[in-house]
């Protein structure tokens, strides 16, 4: 199929771009990659009247460490996410999902900021921002919000942007003292949408006790979930074997997966979620001891 026509735009400055979106609004949508938003055009599930591409915005486009916090801009594209050696020197989870995205020509295209936008529920970057605490920041004429990562997913394929504004960059606060974080994954085959996934980062102090817990879940709610209730069990709780199956066991019971005849039941889903979280502890935790 073809997408129904259009108007195209092409501006060259973030505030060509907000000044198209002000003036259409819910008529216009904004394109990026296009890995999501072109097939649905194509498939004429999402019919927009005006496509406001902003490729050419490269001021969007940086990954940027800022005192004691990492910014990203909303076009950096996956590529440059899985080969930054500042990511990898600061937050390595972050490397480690995007080489969990798709196949090499969707993370040469595709984008960050288009995919928290696109807030799919598989959506692997979702889960890892919500485990780093992660901040989004928005922007329309305005001016800019900031949102927490947590109430920026609203539903399935919703976000809490407004029609006249679109995602600028995500800042997070790195974390301090020995820390380390892990994606994990399952799939039916390479590059498909996650069975499940697990996003985990954890930090301890000199006695192993967690003072930092962070943990996302992927593909199990109608929006990537942050696991609130398993965090909390963890703070302040010497990581060993016994709590870290606790907490899985938790995060498990805080899923809110469904039946998938793709890719398997609710309850098979729960207990990976809790597979899949022993795991991602259990790597975050190796590489904040250094092992």
């Amino acid at each position: 199929m073809i997408p129904r026509n259009f108007i195209y735009f092409s501006p060259s400055s973030e505030k060509e771009a907000l000044e198209l979106l002000n003036e259409y609004k819910s008529d216009a949508r904004i394109l990026a990659g296009g890995m999501s938003l072109i097939p649905l055009m194509k498939m004429r599930l999402v019919s927009p009247s005006y496509l406001i591409d902003i490729n050419k915005v490269e001021s969007l486009s940086y990954i940027k460490e800022e005192k004691n916090r990492l910014r990203i801009g909303a076009l950096t594209r996956y590529y440059e996410i899985e080969k930054s050696s500042t990511l990898k020197k600061l937050l390595p989870i972050m490397n480690e999902a995007a080489t969990w995205v798709g196949d090499p020509q969707v993370r040469n295209m595709g984008t960050i900021g288009g995919s928290l936008s696109h807030a799919d529920p598989s959506g692997d970057f979702g889960s890892v921002i919500l485990a780093l605490n992660g901040q989004i920041i928005t922007s329309s004429l305005n001016g800019q919000r900031t949102i927490k990562a947590d109430d920026f997913f609203v539903d399935s394929f919703t976000t809490a942007l407004n029609a006249n504004e679109m995602l600028k960059e995500i800042v997070i606060d790195l974390p301090e003292g020995m820390n380390g974080g892990a994606y994990v994954k399952l799939e039916r085959k390479a590059g498909d949408f996650a069975i499940v996934a697990v996003a985990a980062q954890l930090s301890i102090d000199s006695k192993g006790n967690c003072n930092y817990a962070g943990i996302g879940l992927t593909s199990v709610g109608p929006t990537n979930l942050k696991a609130k209730k398993a965090e909390s069990f963890l703070l302040g709780k010497q990581l060993n074997e016994r709590t870290i199956d606790e907490t899985a066991e938790i995060a498990a019971s805080e899923a809110r997966p469904i039946d998938d005849p793709l890719r398997g039941s609710a309850e098979y889903k729960r207990a990976m979620v809790k597979v899949l979280t022993k795991r991602a502890l259990n790597l975050a935790l190796k590489r904040a001891r250094g092992v």
